[in-house]
């Protein structure tokens, strides 16, 4: 039987991204993620946004991939980017409880940044300095995993 995968998410980072490196040259970097699911009230049948909360993650895996390094040196909280990735079932036993642990999140395959957030808000600053000459070379980059960095010091198409 065929099996599929795969997560698109649209939303923003909920937290700065917190990285790690291994010993072996590999790194992570994981972050909150949060989504709105939409749905109607039913006392008032008003329309509401219901966040979903999620924990992501973004490796370097082999040479080319290097969507944590991307992570770490693109990512902000409160910025709004778009997630693929697939689901992961990470299973522990606790230190203190001894007892298994287990949590579902999305481990990330590529990243497309929308723009907005902090950064956008940066170059806006930074376009009211230059005369507006900045203003929007950083909305629409994109990052795929395996991506290498472009001329302006945004990830590469």
């Amino acid at each position: 039987m065929p099996n599929l995968n795969k997560v698109m998410l649209m939303g923003r980072l909920t937290r700065e991204p917190e990285v790690k490196e291994f010993a072996n040259g590999g790194k992570v970097a994981q972050f909150g993620f949060a989504v709105n699911n939409r749905r109607r009230n039913h006392e008032t049948g008003a329309w509401e946004e219901v966040p979903v909360w999620l924990e992501l993650k973004a490796y370097n895996h082999e040479p080319g991939r290097k969507t944590a390094d991307l992570t770490e040196k693109h990512l902000h909280k409160g910025m709004p980017v778009y997630v693929e990735g697939h689901l992961a079932l990470e299973e522990w036993e606790g230190k203190e409880d001894g007892k298994k642990h287990s949590r579902t999140l999305v481990y990330v395959d590529a990243i497309e940044f929308l723009g907005g957030g902090r950064r956008a808000e940066e170059g806006q600053a930074g376009a009211a300095a230059d005369g507006g000459k900045a203003a929007g070379k950083k909305k629409g980059a994109k990052a795929k995993a395996g991506a290498g960095e472009g001329d302006g010091g945004e990830p590469a198409f």
